[in-house]
């Protein structure tokens, strides 16, 4: 099979410039792939190739970030089609063969299998996803919780009490709503990847020393997940009084499940992230 040249490559994405992007030193190399993709709330979005690709797009197509239209979905092929075409040409270069046979293309698409399989019936993962149902059942049930809280803290303002602060107690709740809402079906999310490539054998490097494993950090950002969830948790369990034996239940079985992570991955917690959790490299002369 042949594969598109540089003078045949589609037009639908720039492949040059997004070779040069990538290289640019501003960009810290990989921090997308470990983060819990909550760009509004990261600091690095300066320094993260994905986000500075979507906000082209953004400039271009602003279509092109909803799910629901067919630009997002023409702008993740074109994504898709250009990075095929980056690791042909670079094996090309290296005298790499790409193709598979048709018998190992089935053996890797059953070994494919095989791996979700097992992570969608690891205790973890279970957990995981029966927490999603719990939330959706959570907020299902106390409807009119929030609706009582919202009628007290409009009370309040207008009464202005001395000591009392409800804006702060409303925005304290919708931040502990905003993050439970965010890893609601994340956590699920990173920790079937994690499941998924736990059995990987280990790559090292030119000193023969093993890489961190892509299992440990994709385990490591579902963690975060958890922690976070517990904690906004904690605040609705402190500012909602009303719903406190139920949350009670959701953080008790989201800490089972940090638990089992934990077992699953004793060293996801010690993974490094680019840039999240190690040394941050210099961005190059042009952020100086």
């Amino acid at each position: 099979m042949m594969h598109p040249s540089t003078r045949e490559r589609s037009d639908a994405v720039d492949f040059r410039k997004l070779r040069d992007m990538a290289g640019d030193p501003r960009f810290i190399s990989g921090i997308y792939n470990y983060c819990d993709r909550w760009c509004e709330r990261c600091e690095f979005t300066s320094r993260c190739l994905n986000y500075a690709m979507g906000e082209e797009e953004d400039r271009e197509n602003p279509e092109s970030r909803d799910i629901e239209n067919k630009a997002f979905w023409d702008r993740l092929h074109s994504i898709f089609q250009g990075t095929i075409e980056m690791i042909h040409e670079d094996a090309e270069e290296r005298g790499i063969d790409l193709e598979m046979s048709p018998e190992e293309m089935e053996a890797f698409e059953e070994e494919e299998r095989r791996r979700d399989t097992r992570a969608r019936n690891h205790p973890a993962a279970k957990a995981a996803h029966q927490y999603g149902k719990m939330v959706d059942k959570w907020f299902k049930d106390n409807k009119g919780l929030f609706e009582e809280e919202e009628r007290k803290l409009n009370s309040a303002f207008l009464m202005q009490l001395p000591g009392d602060d409800p804006e702060e107690t409303a925005a304290a709740i919708q931040d502990a709503l905003e993050v439970i809402g965010w890893y609601e079906h994340q956590i699920w999310v990173k920790l079937m990847r994690a499941l998924h490539q736990e059995d990987r054998p280990e790559l090292l490097d030119d000193d023969g020393k093993p890489f961190s494993r892509d299992s440990d950090g994709s385990a490591k950002v579902a963690l975060l997940g958890i922690d976070r969830s517990i904690e906004a948790w904690g605040v609705l369990r402190r500012l909602l009084p009303a719903g406190t034996d139920s949350v009670l239940d959701i953080m008790v079985h989201l800490d089972r499940i940090r638990r089992r992570v934990e077992r699953a991955f004793p060293e996801a917690r010690a993974f490094v992230r680019p840039g999240f959790d190690g040394p941050i490299p210099p961005a190059g002369p042009e952020e100086e």
